[in-house]
């Protein structure tokens, strides 16, 4: 399905949207590709139908298609998967996943790890490609090991310094506004670490009495990522040397 759709869900002029067909409990209604002046953010997984569709939004000039290039926010393959295949059809257009500071096409990449340490936002003028490190909905799980909860939150201060009209997410709706939902996002981590340490202040130690405490509104089916996402608050607390004795710890992350 190709998007803007009139729901209050509508696309920054020169932004098209197309979601790739991947919904789950962790990625929403799918990954949100999306194409600008030529340049595709995000493909998407290695799907034949989602890149069909991603480059039937592509211009058309004496029978060639004018896809530029192709920029990632990070590599974890529901967002990259489809970059290879996407560029063999086009004829080797370029695949980019750019550092902070650097430009790619109309792009200025802003580096925002926490959820990978790879991890970039892509500004656009006040337009700002997000990945996963803002969804539109709902807040992204940080693995321990892989991601960094402190430099997660590093990053969405780093945000907060940009004017912003509207945010394009890798997952979830548009953002129109922007400040008031990278501030939701920040507090809201905050507050599951205030919860957590008030659990470990009252002896909870095991994982789910932790859970229990400062995540009791989350569903089954995403307790796993909720689980994980405690291992990196624990493993934040550890570097600050704010972890209790006895801690029960996540094995193998």
């Amino acid at each position: 399905m190709i998007f803007p759709v009139d729901r209050g869900d509508r696309a920054p002029e020169g932004v098209v949207r197309v979601r790739a067909p991947n919904p789950s409990p962790l990625t929403l209604e799918g990954t949100n590709t999306y194409v600008v002046k030529g340049w595709v953010v995000d493909p998407g997984p290695d799907d034949a139908g989602h890149l069909d569709r991603v480059l039937d939004t592509v211009p058309t000039g004496h029978g060639d298609r004018r896809l530029m290039g192709i920029v990632l926010t990070h590599d974890h393959p529901d967002h990259s998967g489809g970059a290879e295949e996407l560029s063999r059809r086009i004829g080797g257009a370029p695949v980019v996943l750019p550092r902070g500071g650097d430009r790619a096409g109309p792009f200025e990449a802003i580096a925002t790890p926490g959820h990978t340490p790879d991890h970039v936002c892509l500004l656009y003028g006040r337009t700002l490609f997000t990945g996963d490190t803002v969804l539109g909905e709902g807040s992204v799980f940080i693995t321990p090991g892989e991601g960094s909860l402190a430099a997660y939150l590093d990053s969405l201060r780093r945000l907060l310094a940009l004017e912003l009209d509207v945010l394009c997410p890798g997952h979830g709706p548009f953002v129109s506004s922007p400040r008031e939902r990278i501030e939701e996002l920040l507090e809201h981590r905050l507050d599951r670490e205030r919860r957590l340490e008030e659990a470990l202040a009252a002896g909870a130690r095991t994982g789910e009495d932790m859970l229990d405490a400062a995540w009791p509104e989350v569903p089954a089916t995403l307790r796993p990522a909720a689980a994980l996402t405690l291992e990196a608050h624990l493993e934040k607390l550890s570097e600050e040397d704010r972890l209790p004795e006895g801690v029960e710890r996540r094995s193998g992350v």
